[in-house]
């Protein structure tokens, strides 16, 4: 199989809008030791590759400046000491940049093999979502059978993911949006009620449906909805911040007191190698099954070309979106 020595791959060269993307030529990475290259066929599109366009999450040190934490494609060659895969098998993976390219390389412990039943652009719009709500919700949040469920954000990729995965493991969930047509696409997934917050209170609304309030709650917003949280939680609830899109909050921290609360957070970008094939080895045990017999897939929102990742990157930002947006290399 020929291996380009140059790549087509998209970069930020200054922080902007959209349209400050540009798809140039690049190197094509050499694989380390135990690590894949990836023929790349489609790259998801995350809300933090927006954020990283405008200037405002760069990547860790030593990291590509190409973006995108996600892709799925062929393995073309593979380093001495990788074991786990051979040229010309399929997989998706995690990466902490680079997936915006025709090319890039993992470790071969952060890529999973492709779900039997999924196209490559669906198995693109895994890993991102995948691992995030599986180290938040089940490992720090602990998530339990019988417990009430919120997850903010409902249609997004990480929520629609939430929705199915909480429901597949026995919790009731409640997820909020911001429409009648993505509360009844959150209700589709499995949500027991969906909050359109354009029009109700999240609050309120928990606390009637759950009567004693919410167990868990996967909040990506912050701002406001940290002391909402609060109000909205059970005695010794847990929350779970992995963004703050409405900025920092001032939030009463009687309730965390009176209720005993948890309010914890994470990101998963800086994680080192290690600890993301942790999330991938139970992934690939507890979901990956669950994947293959059509009990949980990704929502498909819409597909781009690579060259047009500025426009992928202006539905991602319209929040028009439900499920996942991917670009097609």
């Amino acid at each position: 199989m020929t291996i380009e020595t140059m790549m087509r791959a998209v970069t930020a060269p200054v922080p902007g809008g959209p349209d400050v993307l540009a798809i140039d030529d690049h190197p094509t990475p050499a694989p380390g030791p135990t690590e894949l290259l990836v023929k790349v066929a489609a790259a998801g599109v995350n809300r933090p590759d927006c954020i990283q366009r405008s200037g405002n999450y760069p990547p860790p040190p030593g990291v590509t400046p190409i973006l995108g934490l996600e892709f799925a494609g062929t393995v073309v060659a593979v380093g001495r000491a990788a074991t786990r895969y051979k040229v010309g098998d399929e997989v998706t993976a995690l990466v902490p940049g680079g997936g915006y390219a025709e090319y890039c390389a993992v470790d071969e412990a952060n890529a999973l093999p492709v779900p039997k039943g999924l196209s490559l652009a669906e198995a693109a719009a895994l890993p991102e979502t995948y691992f995030t709500v599986w180290t938040n919700v089940f490992d720090r949040g602990k998530l339990k059978a019988g417990e009430w469920f919120m997850v903010h954000g409902g249609t997004s990729g990480i929520g629609t993911t939430a929705i199915q995965l909480a429901k597949l493991f026995g919790a009731k969930v409640i997820a909020t949006a911001g429409s009648p047509e993505k509360c009844a696409a959150c209700e589709a997934l499995g949500a027991d009620r969906a909050v359109n917050y354009n029009a109700e209170d999240f609050v309120s609304v928990a606390k009637e449906v759950t009567g004693s309030g919410v167990n868990l709650t996967l909040d990506m917003v912050g701002g406001d909805y940290v002391e909402r949280n609060w109000k909205a939680a059970a005695v010794e609830g847990r929350i779970v911040q992995i963004a703050t899109l409405n900025g920092p909050s001032e939030a009463n921290f009687s309730y965390v007191m009176q209720k005993r609360l948890v309010h914890t957070g994470s990101t998963l970008r800086a994680r080192d190698v290690a600890f993301k094939a942790e999330i991938a080895a139970a992934l690939k045990e507890h979901v990956w099954p669950l994947i293959e017999a059509g009990k949980v897939k990704p929502v498909m929102d819409r597909s781009f070309a690579l060259a047009d990742a500025a426009e992928a990157h202006r539905r991602m930002e319209s929040s028009k979106h439900i499920g996942k947006i991917v670009l097609t290399v």
